[in-house]
């Protein structure tokens, strides 16, 4: 896993700087487009260009299993988890819908669903058929953990020989949830019951039972060291180590990043923990409803683009905000400057 901690580039200061410069030209008072202008300027800094673009969008959804599940943890079956990815092939999915509306490439990676998903047209990389109850032993092996993080190193690799502009991570796992509230608690060192939510739609008696679950397991665990990779091998899901190594793969080969919700943005604090230069690379698509999204975002201290009270992951935050970003870019490349719309002002 040596991969892990190469070094990522900071994005190009000349090309930010560049761009900055542009955004004071443009046919309006300055600052006044807010967060697209910043999100412009980002883009072109990550990209190394005067006109970022991210027409072409590349969507990596990572579904796996949880052990933790067989503890009553959620409020659908196990079996939810095969039947979506089946519905994602089907294209019957809210992400495939937003897939086909934006125009992104998009892929589904078994990495540890609990049953056979053989003949799928999928990308088939499963590890186990999920992972084992960190209720009472760790999530996986060392072994496990490391080809899990392969897998999202791979997505990355897919995306760039498509020569897309901006990668999108995703996940499917009935009981992902409590692996992320579980890995968040443990590196921010936060008791269950602060981060604990709904999840797939528990009511108040099942988010209590799910939080004394997730707190009896912290406190089983107690004596491991508080280290990003150990915290996702006792606790995470083969999707989540598939998310963090996908998000420092990406930024490590210079390419953009739309986190979505909750789970996703557990796995971009991970992928903090383990190199925080991975920071400026990430674009934090949305605030979910899930209870303890917002205490993570503070904690990676991100701006999320929307708050849309949308809890469904599967990437689908993330997909909402893409317009926003192609938003961003067309007014960056496409305004009129003061002196070519030969207005009076100059820097307003």
């Amino acid at each position: 896993m040596d991969w892990l901690h190469e070094a990522i580039p900071l994005p190009d200061q000349s090309y930010q700087c560049a761009a900055l410069k542009r955004q004071q030209q443009l046919t309006k008072p300055v600052g006044s487009l807010g967060e697209l202008e910043q999100l412009a300027i980002r883009l072109a800094a990550m990209q190394t260009t005067d006109t970022p673009c991210v027409d072409k969008v590349w969507i990596s959804i990572f579904a796996a299993d949880h052990g933790i599940a067989a503890a009553g943890v959620s409020a659908f079956p196990q079996a939810v988890t095969a039947e979506m990815v089946k519905n994602f092939v089907q294209e019957g999915a809210a992400i495939n819908v937003l897939a086909t509306q934006h125009q992104a490439h998009l892929e589904i990676i078994d990495v540890g669903v609990a049953s056979s998903l053989a003949g799928l047209n999928i990308i088939h990389q499963k590890i186990a058929l999920g992972t084992a109850n960190f209720l009472t032993q760790s999530a996986m092996t060392a072994a496990q953990l490391s080809q899990a993080l392969q897998a999202g190193k791979d997505a990355v690799a897919r995306a760039l020989a498509d020569k897309s502009q901006l990668l999108i991570g995703g996940e499917m796992g009935i009981a992902n949830t409590s692996s992320a509230t579980a890995i968040a608690c443990y590196l921010l060192n936060i008791n269950a019951l602060q981060l604990t939510g709904a999840g797939t739609g528990l009511d108040a008696s099942g988010i209590q039972r799910k939080a004394r679950t997730i707190q009896q397991a912290l406190d089983r665990h107690n004596d491991i060291a508080p280290l990003p990779l150990l915290a996702l091998q006792y606790f995470g899901g083969f999707e989540i180590a598939a998310l963090t190594g996908a998000y420092l793969a990406a930024a490590q080969q210079q390419l953009p990043v739309i986190v979505d919700g909750f789970i996703c943005s557990v796995a971009a604090l991970l992928a903090t923990r383990i190199n925080s230069a991975i920071k400026p690379w990430l674009i934090f698509a949305h605030q979910s409803q899930e209870q303890g999204h917002q205490i993570i975002l503070q904690s990676l201290d991100a701006q999320p683009l929307l708050n849309l009270n949308m809890r469904l992951g599967e990437a689908s935050g993330a997909a909402v905000a893409i317009p926003l970003l192609r938003s961003a870019c067309a007014l960056h490349n496409q305004m009129a400057t003061f002196a070519e719309a030969q207005v009076s002002g100059g820097e307003i």
